[in-house]
């Protein structure tokens, strides 16, 4: 059947593309609402557990098989803690002590550290693409990080770097000692592991959550933040990377700073300013110059 009497299993995939990068996009703008009411580690857990259940859901709708062998367990709760346990305090704090949009686009450097450290982990090479966003990278943090190291430690800054390298190092390892599963079931578990940890420490350090009545629009992104930006958002990538080329599923992941960035400006009235701007300019064009790379295939879990 030609494309213009049926549908292009492609451009459905395209769609999907789009709609996972607003959805993570929009999720870091939720997350800056919910940071307001509730304290980082609460809504971290409310937030993952909402998602493990969701992703836990779709997985079954799906018919995809959830076992795992047993001694890929201890990967999946180091990748865990790298992926969701770390990364989600991580960009918590990255908000409380800072911009939005800067702790968004700062994550979103994973890539360029990712690279670097699958060259002393795994002797991958550093082609010139990889040494120019490197030199990118790093133009990109210093603007962005000197003018606050100047009046004091930049705190948010910080975070959201923490989060890029936990976030390179989740997917460095699972390289390195990959899981024998569905990529969707080793998702599912990380996410699972990942909850129980930010459980153990929203008890031990925030006490029994303190929900009370919370304003309408609070349990609107609270329920954005479970449903899409985590269980939905995570089924739609891992459909995107099984059915189109590593570079066009990339686009999805670049979108996010991309809608987080414009989602901060619009809806929380931060304004970013010119050195601002470069320094993201900077930071986008490294982490392009890495994922649209026609060789490389991603099964990392980003957010």
């Amino acid at each position: 059947m030609s494309p213009r009497h049926g549908k292009d299993p492609a451009a459905g995939a395209r769609l999907l593309v789009v709609m996972m990068g607003f959805a993570w996009g929009l999720n870091w703008v939720a997350a800056r609402f919910i940071l307001e009411v509730l304290p980082p580690c609460t809504m971290r857990a409310i937030g993952i557990g909402l998602g493990t259940l969701t992703l836990f859901a779709a997985a079954m709708i799906a018919r995809v098989p959830l076992t795992i062998r047993r001694a890929d367990v201890p990967k999946v709760l180091i990748a865990g803690f790298f992926n969701v346990a770390a990364f989600g305090v991580g960009s918590a704090y990255a908000q409380i002590y800072g911009t939005t949009s800067r702790a968004i686009v700062i994550a979103y450097s994973m890539p360029i550290w990712s690279a670097l450290l699958g060259r002393f982990v795994l002797n991958e090479k550093l082609n010139a693409v990889k040494l120019v966003a490197l030199a990118l990278c790093a133009t990109g943090l210093a603007i962005l990080i000197w003018p606050l190291a100047r009046d004091g430690l930049p705190l948010g800054a910080l975070f959201a770097l923490g989060c890029a390298w936990s976030w390179a190092a989740g997917t460095i390892y699972l390289k390195w000692t990959p899981i024998e599963a569905p990529v969707l079931a080793s998702a599912v578990w990380q996410l699972l592991f990942g909850w129980l940890m930010l459980a153990a420490g929203m008890f031990a350090y925030e006490g029994v959550p303190q929900l009370g009545p919370l304003p309408a629009h609070v349990l609107g992104w609270i329920g954005y933040n479970g449903l899409i930006g985590m269980g939905l958002a995570y089924f739609l990538w891992f459909e995107v990377i099984g059915r189109l080329p590593a570079t066009t599923a990339s686009l999805g992941s670049l979108l996010v700073p991309v809608v987080g960035v414009i989602g901060s400006a619009v809806l929380v009235g931060e304004r970013p300013s010119l050195a601002d701007a470069i320094g993201f300019a900077c930071i986008f064009a490294s982490a392009a110059s890495v994922l649209l790379q026609p060789s490389v295939k991603h099964t990392e879990l980003p957010e």
